[in-house]
């Protein structure tokens, strides 16, 4: 069965809610293994034993969270060689602009070679309905395209 992997810091009710819709999202694809792991605590272990992962992460002025930010720092060297072509996905949360959390995490995937199997997305304000039921579509392509 795939597994796949969320990575997410969620410091915030707004956060906690998207969590929340990328679960569900995730449970609509059948015969899909579901491991979600905080930024601080996920390693190398955790990426290796997943088939693709979601990516979760405020946008902390125009970057994304020092959390998310240290787990990359912490998979890159041991999962370097032995994740390429990984699926993944990301979504980010910002009060006003994602544009910078974003960039910076293309470029860290990129240079680990990961294979993105659906378009970023980027949320701004309060999550409304149509907000979490992309996010819930975001989970489930990034599981399908496992």
């Amino acid at each position: 069965m795939p597994r796949l992997l969320v990575v997410h810091h969620t410091p915030s009710p707004a956060m906690q809610a998207v969590l929340e819709a990328v679960k569900e999202g995730a449970a609509m694809v059948e015969e899909v293994e579901l491991t979600v792991r905080p930024a601080l605590s996920a390693g190398p272990a955790d990426l290796l034993a997943c088939d693709g992962v979601l990516l979760g992460t405020p946008a902390n002025i125009g970057y994304m969270s020092g959390a998310l930010k240290h787990f990359f720092d912490t998979v890159y060297y041991p999962c370097l060689d032995a994740t390429v072509g990984l699926p993944h996905g990301v979504y980010v949360h910002g009060n006003d602009d994602t544009a910078g959390a974003l960039a910076a995490i293309d470029r860290i995937t990129g240079a680990l070679r990961w294979k993105r199997v659906a378009a970023p997305l980027s949320l701004t304000g309060a999550p409304g309905k149509d907000d979490l039921e992309a996010v819930r579509e975001l989970a489930a392509t990034v599981a399908v395209g496992l």
